[in-house]
């Protein structure tokens, strides 16, 4: 049955309508915003596989380039496979939804959202995790709390709503915000060294927002939802565990040595399965192992208000920084945070290593900041196949590198492109903010002169009924049994990037409010410590790194740089071995091995542009004799007319007398040029003006 609702955010209409296309998917969506028109799909099976024992939920976003009039790149001219974009907006939704769906709920679960129309002037990110929350209310899908999102700017002390791309890339901070009517579920945040209490009140901003959304989507609930039963037999098998083995899986959670820690669980595990002569139990016992596992880590932490490590609820594990250990990259730095371990190298290149932007918001934009994150398995010390980036690879990568963007220095002070790669040589919790400290140790090391380091703290929360604790720098065994993973990043002067995931409902504001109190703390720690290794970015690049040069030349000139077919700036690229590239304001940018590759460089492309000056005195060539003048190259390109008058300061009745030679050199003044570049040079101007 076709329903529709409208809610008002930041002066322009939402309208969703509910079930007027797709209408044989289970849930489905229409969303208007301005120009914007995004249709949301959800699905999911009727039943859960045998023996399933974890919610498997596919989120995917596509943004049809149609929908911004465009067509798309490449050969074969349609879409493929999702872009990065894609791929963290379908993250940024499946973040907020993913733990307000029922426990016990395993049924394969799908939603695909396609952005139809698209307006860049407002934000249509938000609109996805609407979507995705009015699809699934409205459907049989046991989903039955409304979410809302909004998307908040500030710039010069004032607060911006679902800001365009064009606005929100000004903005000093743009805070997304995610919840439903009583709490937040997910926040994503980056900008420029904001402080704890701008992101507060744009949080306060957001919250109110969101609570009219969640209200408006109720009227489209749908009350006929699947039954999702309670499992009475794993309660049992749980309750048999508790009984017998609490204490010994306490013993071994609060080993303070992770590998000890495995060691203990492992057994008791291999105790308990060994017990079991019932195949068809086996899968109901590994839940119950696991059920009883999360049982007893928080409630030991809640009561004991002591971490399975041994650290203080906000103490953080010991750091260690090692510079520039590899010699022959531009820049390099391991980070080592208590078990967690990353390798972050900076790579430094010309204009060409650019990644070059083709996607609805722009055609052609060259992106010269990358930071690249890679999971290996042995980080774990697992084995599997070494595949391409994965989805939480992307965004892990996404997160460190909009922390580190805003301490980039500018083009215009340093015109490389700069490329880090995070390889996580050792993993138990927090490696995309080992990635950002690495990150920003290695920028240093490689001398690429960063407005101030950065550092990155993951703060994680343990909830029992209204005792809570907050924990600082969580490890990974903190992170699964955990209820939030709060992902920080700043400079000593403010927040750079925020990153919040959760696991049960919502937070509180005394829970936000303790954890950014506490992570500032940690992060002015951490920087403390990096200071302690590196106190300011090298003075010198490496010797290895590309050398660029800059030069300004007459726009007008830039047709003689590059000459007919490219045929002279490809000869300067092949002659010397670097790279060269001309914009239409006259910048030429030089990448060379070394300075004085460069310079010979920049001195041939001053040859190939320059003008010739009036008054300015040239050695050149003579070319041509004719009887009234002799033609002289100045210089390459500029050819010179000296009249038979203005040869001597006496008359001359035949230039035959003077026995010029074609190739000989001799001195001439500029006296004019004209409006077509016809040079008029001069001998006897020489003498007249040094006497």
């Amino acid at each position: 049955m076709e329903r529709s609702i409208s809610i008002d955010i930041g002066g322009n209409d939402l309208k969703i309508e509910i079930k007027k296309w797709a209408k044989q998917s289970n849930g489905s969506a229409v969303l208007s915003y301005k120009d914007n028109v995004l249709l949301v799909t959800a699905n999911m099976r009727d039943e859960a596989k045998e023996d399933q024992d974890f919610f498997p939920l596919m989120v995917d976003f596509r943004i049809n380039n149609y929908a911004a009039g465009k067509i798309p790149g490449g050969f074969f001219k349609r879409e493929g496979r999702l872009s990065e974009k894609e791929i963290l907006l379908s993250r940024l939704i499946d973040r907020p939804i993913r733990p307000l769906f029922p426990e016990g709920f395993y049924n394969d679960t799908q939603v695909i959202e396609m952005l139809l129309s698209a307006d860049l002037s407002v934000d249509f990110d938000a609109m996805g995790i609407i979507g995705a929350s009015a699809a699934l209310i409205s459907s049989s899908i046991p989903f039955a709390k409304p979410v809302g999102a909004v998307k908040i700017g500030w710039k010069d002390g004032q607060f911006s709503i679902n800001p365009g791309k064009e606005a929100a890339d000004e903005s000093d901070m743009v805070l997304f915000v995610a919840g439903t009517e009583d709490d937040v579920v997910m926040i994503e945040s980056g900008g420029n060294e904001f402080s704890e209490e701008t992101f507060k009140e744009g949080l306060k901003l957001a919250k109110k927002i969101i609570t009219d959304i969640c209200v408006t989507q109720k009227a489209i609930m749908n009350p006929d939802k699947f039954k999702v039963s309670p499992d009475v037999e794993l309660e049992n098998i749980y309750n048999e565990l508790k009984e017998k083995y609490f204490d010994g899986f306490r013993d071994g959670i609060f080993s303070v040595v992770k590998s000890e820690r495995k060691e203990k669980l492992g057994k008791l595990t291999e105790e308990i399965m060994n017990g079991n002569d019932d195949d068809s139990k086996k899968g109901k016992y590994k839940s119950a192992i696991h059920k009883l596992e999360y049982e007893v880590f928080r409630k030991t932490l809640i009561s004991k208000k002591k971490r399975n490590d041994g650290r203080d609820l906000d103490e953080i594990r010991d750091i260690s920084i090692e510079l520039g250990i590899l010699p022959r990259v531009h820049g390099s730095a391991v980070f080592t945070r208590g078990e967690t371990q990353a390798l972050a190298t900076v790579t430094l290149g010309s204009e060409d290593d650019a990644q070059r932007i083709d996607d609805i918001y722009s055609s052609g934009q060259l992106k010269k900041f990358m930071l690249h994150y890679n999971f290996p398995p042995f980080s774990v010390g697992e084995v599997s196949f070494l595949r391409g980036a994965g989805r939480r690879e992307i965004g892990h990568g996404n997160l460190a590198e909009k922390g580190l963007s805003p301490v980039i220095p500018s083009e215009t002070d340093f015109p490389y492109t700069i490329r880090i790669v995070s390889d996580i040589l050792e993993s138990n919790g927090s490696s995309s903010m080992a990635t950002v400290c690495g990150g920003s140790l290695a920028l240093m090391n490689g001398g690429v002169p960063i407005k101030a380091p950065v550092a990155g703290i993951a703060m994680g929360l343990v909830k029992e009924g209204d005792d809570f604790a907050v924990l600082t720098d969580i490890a990974g065994y903190e992170d699964h049994f955990g209820d939030m993973d709060f992902k920080i990043t700043g400079t000593e002067k403010g927040i750079t990037a925020a990153q919040l995931d959760i696991k049960i409902d919502g937070l509180s504001d005394e829970i936000i409010d303790k954890t950014l109190d506490d992570a500032k703390k940690a992060r002015l720690f951490i920087l403390d410590k990096m200071k302690g290794a590196i106190v300011e970015p090298s003075e010198k690049l490496s010797e290895y790194a590309p050398v660029i040069l800059t030069i300004k030349i007459n726009p007008e000139k830039i047709k003689d740089l590059i000459g007919p077919g490219g045929k002279t700036i490809k000869g300067l690229i092949a002659d010397f071995g670097v790279k060269v590239n001309a914009e239409d304001d006259g910048s030429v940018k030089v990448a060379a091995p070394n300075k004085d590759v460069g310079n010979s460089v920049l001195q041939r492309i001053k040859e190939l542009t320059q003008s010739a000056e009036v008054n300015r005195i040239y050695t050149g060539k003579i070319t041509r004799i004719e009887d009234y003048g002799i033609f002289v190259e100045l210089f390459r390109g500029a050819v010179g007319l000296v009249h038979i008058s203005e040869i001597s300061p006496t008359r001359i009745k035949n230039i035959s007398e003077m026995k010029y030679k074609i190739g000989q050199e001799i001195e001439v003044k500029v006296i004019d040029v004209d409006r077509d570049n016809r040079i008029k040079a001069s001998i006897k101007a020489i003498s007249s003006s040094r006497d």
